[in-house]
C-alpha cells in the first residue's frame, strides 16, 4: 500500500507530495524550502529515492534540484525540457520501478506547458499482490473541477496549448480507472488555474468525469469558456521559468541583518521597499510613514511578488523574529533570496517620527458617509471582478496596476476596497505612502456591499 502525504503551500495555492511504501519515498513538485519535505521523510522513517517535476514551474522556484542533491535521489525532468543541470530524463510511456511496492508511469499531458508530464502511481494491492493504480500526480493538467491555465508561455502559444489541455484531460480519464485519486499541484488559490477549483480538497478520476467542465463540455465550448475566463497573473511569474531551468540551489533562510531606525529612514527616503508584515488592523492603527503593508497573514508572497519592481531592495518589519522568518520563507519560494535587513518589535522601535495611520471602515460606513459628503471609491479588484459587479461611480484600478497608475487615483478622500480587505490594505498603504487621504474598507464585498444599500452595477 502507498501512503501519499500532501504538502500544502496555501499562500501560493500549491501542493507538493511525498508518497512512500514505508521504506522508500518519491516526491513530486517540491517547493524551494525542502526542509519541510526532509522532516516529513524523517518522521516517516523513509528514504527519498526519486524526485519528479511535472513541468518547469511558472509560479514558484522549485526545490526539486536541491532536494535531489541533498538526498542523492534521482531527479526526473522531461527529456524535452532544456535545462542546464544533470537530471534523469523521462518521457511519455516510461515506467520506473521505485520499489517492489511502488511504480511510476509517465504520461505526457501538454497544455499548461508543452512538455508537461503527469505521473501515475501504482502500488501493491494487498489482496492480489499486483501493482494497481492508486493516484495520478497531475501538476498543472487536470485540477479539481478545472485545469491549469494555458497562457503562461505567451499569447502566441495559448491557442495550441488550450487544445492540448483539453486532450490531456481526456487522455487521463481514458487511461486511468475511476477510483484513481487526482493529485494536482495547482488549484488551491493558485493563479495557475484556469477556472475555479472551489473548496475541493480531494477528488478522483470518476468525480472529475462527472463534474469537470473539460470532461463534460464539448471541446469548442470548453475552449471558448476557458479563454474568456483567463485573467491577469502575477508579474513575478516571468522570472520563474528561467530560475527553474537553471537548477536553483537550496534556499538560504539565515537571519537577515538587523536594521535600526536610522537605516530604515534612509532606505525609505532612497525609495527602497520597507514592508510591514503585521495585520492590516495593526498597520492601520499606526505605522512608519512610507512603509507598505503586506500582511504575512494573507497571500503575502503572491501580492508582494506581483507589485514589487523586480530587484528592488527589500527590508521587512515584523512583530517577532518568527514573523520575519515566515515571510522570508515565503519570499524564497518565488526567488526573492536577498533581504537588505529586518527589524522586529513595534513601530515605536522603528522610528522616532510621528506614526502614520488611516481609518478602517465597513461597506455600511461607506453607505452612510455618502449621504453626508462626497468621497471617491477606489475598487482595487481585478478587472474581471469589477465587471461582474461594482459600486456605481467607483474607479477601478486593479491592485497589480496601482503603482503604474497612481496619477489616476481620485483626489480628496479615497475609500479603497477589494473583495475582503487584504488587497485594500495593501493599496491603502501605497496610497498613504504617496500622501493620499485614504480610508480602507475592511469588509466582505460579496456579503455586505449590497446589504448596506450601496448602488451596484452588475453584469448582464
Amino acid at each position: 500500500m502507498a501512503t501519499i502525504i500532501p504538502i500544502d503551500t496555501p499562500t501560493l495555492g500549491d501542493r507538493s507530495y511525498l508518497a512512500h511504501d514505508g521504506q522508500v519515498a518519491i516526491v513530486i513538485d517540491p517547493q524551494r524550502d525542502i526542509d519541510r519535505v526532509l522532516d516529513l521523510a524523517n518522521d516517516a522513517g523513509v528514504s527519498i529515492t526519486h524526485v519528479f517535476e511535472t513541468h518547469i514551474h511558472n509560479d514558484y522556484v522549485t526545490g526539486g534540484y536541491a532536494l535531489a542533491q541533498a538526498t542523492g535521489a534521482a531527479y526526473h525532468v522531461n527529456a524535452a525540457d532544456e535545462v542546464s543541470y544533470e537530471r534523469v530524463p523521462v518521457s511519455d510511456g516510461d515506467v520506473l520501478d521505485v520499489s517492489p511496492q511502488l511504480r511510476v508511469r509517465v504520461i505526457a499531458t501538454p497544455g499548461h506547458t508543452y512538455t508537461h508530464l503527469s505521473y501515475a502511481l501504482d502500488a501493491a494491492d494487498e489482496a492480489s499482490g499486483t501493482l494497481e493504480p492508486v493516484g495520478v500526480f497531475t501538476g498543472g493538467s487536470l485540477l479539481f473541477g478545472a485545469t491549469g491555465r494555458p497562457d503562461l508561455l505567451g499569447h502566441e502559444h495559448t491557442h495550441d496549448l488550450v487544445h492540448h489541455q483539453y486532450a490531456s484531460a481526456h487522455r487521463l480519464v481514458n487511461e486511468l480507472p475511476e477510483h484513481t485519486h487526482v493529485l494536482p499541484t495547482h488549484g488551491f488559490g493558485s493563479f495557475c488555474s484556469a477556472g475555479s477549483t472551489g473548496d475541493t480538497t480531494a477528488s478522483t478520476i470518476g468525480r472529475e468525469k462527472k463534474a469537470n467542465p473539460a470532461l463534460t463540455q464539448d471541446e469548442d465550448r470548453w475552449v471558448a469558456d476557458t479563454l474568456a475566463g483567463l485573467d491577469a497573473y502575477p508579474a513575478y511569474y516571468a522570472h520563474m521559468g528561467a530560475a527553474n531551468s537553471a537548477g536553483p540551489q537550496a534556499a538560504d533562510l539565515s537571519t537577515p541583518e538587523r536594521a535600526d531606525k536610522q537605516v530604515l529612514a534612509r532606505r525609505i527616503t532612497d525609495g527602497e521597499w520597507v514592508v510591514d508584515l503585521r495585520s492590516r488592523t495593526a498597520y492601520a492603527a499606526g505605522h512608519v510613514t512610507g512603509t507598505l503593508n503586506f500582511g504575512v497573514d494573507g497571500q503575502f508572497a503572491t501580492y508582494l511578488g506581483w507589485l514589487i519592481p523586480w530587484g528592488t531592495p527589500l527590508t521587512l518589519l515584523g512583530e517577532s523574529p518568527e514573523q520575519v522568518a515566515e515571510a522570508q520563507r515565503e519570499l524564497v519560494r518565488i526567488g526573492i533570496d536577498h533581504l537588505e535587513g529586518a527589524a522586529t518589535g513595534t513601530p515605536a522601535d522603528w522610528t522616532d517620527a510621528p506614526l502614520g495611520s488611516f481609518e478602517r471602515a465597513t461597506f455600511a460606513d461607506l453607505a452612510q458617509v455618502r449621504h453626508h459628503r462626497r468621497v471617491a471609491v477606489l475598487d482595487v479588484r481585478r478587472a474581471s471582478e469589477f465587471a461582474e459587479s461594482h459600486i456605481d461611480d467607483a474607479v477601478n484600478l486593479p491592485l497589480h496596476e496601482l503603482l503604474e497608475r497612481l496619477a489616476e487615483v481620485p483626489t480628496g478622500e479615497v475609500w479603497v476596497h477589494c473583495a475582503g480587505g487584504y488587497r485594500a490594505s495593501i493599496a491603502a498603504s501605497v496610497l498613504a505612502a504617496h500622501g493620499h487621504h485614504v480610508v480602507a474598507v475592511d469588509d466582505s464585498y460579496g456579503e455586505h456591499a449590497a446589504a448596506a444599500g450601496l448602488p451596484l452595477t452588475a453584469a448582464a
